[in-house]
């Protein structure tokens, strides 16, 4: 394939592969995309050895500390109360609870621990509870990160207050496909969040998920978004969409490894001191496919069996794959980026 000319008449081998930049185009996301696979990788290898340890992953855990029940219609999510999928719905979570499952992370090796509630935003009740726990996990000395849905200004203050490190608030696909895959709320509410979090002070982390029917422009346009923000995403997850029986998606077509693998290089050289996570899928991924994303510059994983309802590779399974690979887990104590970085992504 012929790389894509740009409008503006430069060619990919005009890309400042590596600057910090929220400038980009449409057409030089997709000339990025249209490289050859050994180009990209080469390009991708070379901006992730420039601002990170090749052989250095950040581990997370996730704990679904509210799980179902959720009025949203996401078309991909067991979580949803619009659709039959099996899922018992479960309360907000004690604090010991969620405290007991903390330090277990830690013993693990996790650095960064992230709680989920299926909310479409919480409620005060819901928000003080939540801020007890953000507490004890940063007693921890752990990073800390939740998703709860759309917040208020107000209420990314609280969570700021409480010491929380990131908000996770992902925008799962483009603007254009995005209306194929939820209707009970907007492209624009999910951005009016990222604004509200940001400028609360919060690290962001916001990402996207494949195989949910989009288009490879579907991809570059989502990831556009993410690189054109006023600032880049301190963490950028790419998720592989972990198909669950009920859900509108189930049976969709699943994208290619190397399709995967790609959306992941595109991302490392769009936002070039960003954690990028290879997040949700793992457990369908063959070691090769994970081995080509930590390749491409993927530099964070969830660490567990389970994410929020869905399986993960087992602890063991990622220990031996880090083994055959030289990977060493990020320490709890070392800083988060390796470089100075003035507009921060992950």
């Amino acid at each position: 394939m012929q790389p894509h000319t740009q409008s503006e008449g430069h060619r990919v081998s005009d890309l400042r592969y590596g600057r910090v930049r929220t400038d980009w185009t449409l057409d030089e996301v997709r000339a990025l995309f249209a490289l050859p696979f050994a180009d990209l990788m080469f390009h991708a290898q070379s901006v992730h050895r420039a601002n990170f340890d090749p052989n250095q992953v950040q581990v997370s855990t996730l704990l679904s500390i509210k799980t179902g029940a959720c009025p949203e219609d996401c078309s991909y999510c067991s979580q949803s109360i619009r659709f039959e999928t099996g899922l018992k719905s479960e309360p907000l979570m004690d604090l010991n609870e969620v405290m007991e499952k903390a330090r277990a992370a830690r013993a693990n090796g996790a650095t960064r621990f992230c709680m989920g509630a299926a909310y479409r935003s919480p409620k005060p009740k819901q928000l003080a509870h939540i801020v007890e726990m953000i507490k004890g996990v940063r007693d921890l000395g752990m990073e800390t990160c939740v998703t709860l849905g759309m917040l208020t200004h107000q209420q990314a203050g609280e969570l700021k207050a409480a010491g929380l490190d990131y908000y996770n608030h992902n925008l799962d696909t483009s603007e254009t496909h995005y209306k194929k895959v939820i209707t009970t709320r907007t492209y624009q509410d999910r951005l009016d969040t990222l604004e509200a979090v940001r400028e609360a002070g919060l690290k962001v982390c916001c990402g996207g998920i494949l195989g949910m029917g989009e288009t490879e422009l579907d991809r570059a346009q989502l990831l556009h978004t993410l690189a054109t923000l006023p600032e880049h995403p301190e963490s950028v997850p790419i998720n592989q969409l972990m198909q669950v029986p009920g859900t509108p998606l189930y049976g969709a077509d699943k994208p290619s490894p190397l399709e995967f693998v790609r959306t992941i290089a595109v991302a490392r050289l769009l936002m070039p001191r960003s954690y990028v996570r290879l997040s949700a899928g793992r457990s369908e991924m063959s070691d090769e496919t994970q081995s080509l994303c930590f390749l491409a510059g993927a530099n964070s994983i969830f660490y567990g069996d389970k994410l929020l309802t869905t399986d993960n590779p087992g602890e063991h399974h990622d220990r031996q794959l880090f083994e055959q690979l030289g990977i060493r887990t990020e320490a709890l104590s070392q800083p988060e980026h390796r470089a100075i970085c003035t507009a921060e992504a992950v």
